[in-house]
């Protein structure tokens, strides 16, 4: 059903350095801060212009029964081919839109995923499920479209059943939905730049009383890295603009260069127990569907490519792997993606 792709255990692989939150500010930032023009040519492992020294190793032998792989590299690569952990204890999904593959991947107008990508992993042939956007949301979320045709609101479409949201509550875990410019937590209705349309835990009514405490704006996303208790499963939203929706998509990578850093330099992630997905939702109806994908955790091999038809039923049957959960839908026949 899927590939798999794991290495030996964490025993032989991980080691316990100091110093990766540093190392991976610095490389990241320097992404960035390389100007909007080109993509960086030199080596993902030595931004130009950069030496990041290697930290002191600690005299502490990791432990072979730990169930995380603790993760760190010299030179500050957010991607290592590092042993899969035993439990995945984050999975973030950060989701822009409207955009072509050849739009985003390749484009000087995306420095910043595109080096991202190419210090980490990236589908060769990801595909929306549909158009227009809200039933590729729900597909992503509950492995059905439920034949909704349209971007109408929750009280259009209210969707009844389970969902990967439900899902990781029922497992006894949390989710949250970090909305940026959502007017109140679980908003059923759009509001200036926040679209409901993209927000598909709004829709769900078995979710209701988590919705109201859950799904949140994105300063919320900023104070749980800081306070280390990111949820299991989080949607990341960006506004209409952000998102590339209503602007460039230099924009929308200006806005990822100032939010995925946080997360990389997050305990959380440092320690080796969580993985972002980077994708659009559609494409502009001109391109078959195929939108970018962009994998991003410490057990992913620098440069990989993931081959093969994939698509969002593929996203969700990974990430309810990862989480210990059954698939729903349509995820029940999807294959998995590699190195989770």
């Amino acid at each position: 059903m899927g590939w798999t792709d794991r290495a030996p255990g964490p025993t032989k692989h991980a080691h316990a350095l100091r110093g990766l939150s540093v190392a991976l500010a610095l490389l990241l930032t320097t992404a960035c801060q390389a100007g909007p023009t080109t993509p960086p040519s030199t080596p993902p492992s030595t931004p130009a212009g950069q030496t990041v020294a290697a930290a002191p190793p600690t005299s502490a032998t990791p432990d072979p029964s730990a169930s995380t792989v603790v993760v760190s590299d010299p030179d500050g690569a957010p991607c290592l081919g590092a042993p899969p952990p035993q439990r995945w204890e984050h999975v973030l999904w950060i989701w822009f839109e409207n955009k072509a593959d050849v739009a985003v991947l390749g484009s000087p107008q995306a420095p910043y995923l595109n080096r991202v990508a190419t210090m980490c992993g990236r589908a060769d042939d990801y595909h929306g499920i549909t158009h227009p956007s809200l039933p590729n949301y729900l597909a992503a979320t509950s492995g059905s479209t439920h034949d909704v045709r349209n971007d109408a609101g929750p009280a259009v479409h209210p969707i009844a059943g389970p969902s990967l949201f439900s899902q990781v509550a029922e497992a006894g875990l949390e989710w949250r939905s970090y909305q940026e410019a959502i007017p109140a937590p679980c908003a059923q209705d759009s509001a200036g730049p926040y679209a409901v349309k993209h927000n598909p835990a709004a829709y769900y009514t078995e979710l209701r009383s988590d919705c109201a405490r859950w799904d949140v704006g994105l300063d919320a996303l900023t104070a749980d890295l800081a306070a280390g208790s990111l949820p299991a499963f989080a949607f990341v939203t960006p506004d209409m603009c952000n998102d590339t929706h209503d602007c460039s998509v230099a924009t929308g990578d200006t806005w990822l260069s100032d939010v995925l850093p946080t997360i990389l330099r997050s305990r959380s992630y440092t320690d080796g127990t969580t993985a972002v997905f980077v994708t659009y939702d559609e494409d502009d109806s001109a391109h078959d569907n195929v939108v970018p994908f962009v994998a991003i955790a410490p057990s992913v091999p620098a440069g990989s490519v993931f081959p093969g038809r994939t698509d969002h039923y593929t996203l969700l049957r990974t990430t309810e792997t990862m989480l210990g959960l059954p698939p729903l839908g349509l995820a029940g026949s999807a294959s998995t993606l590699p190195h989770f």
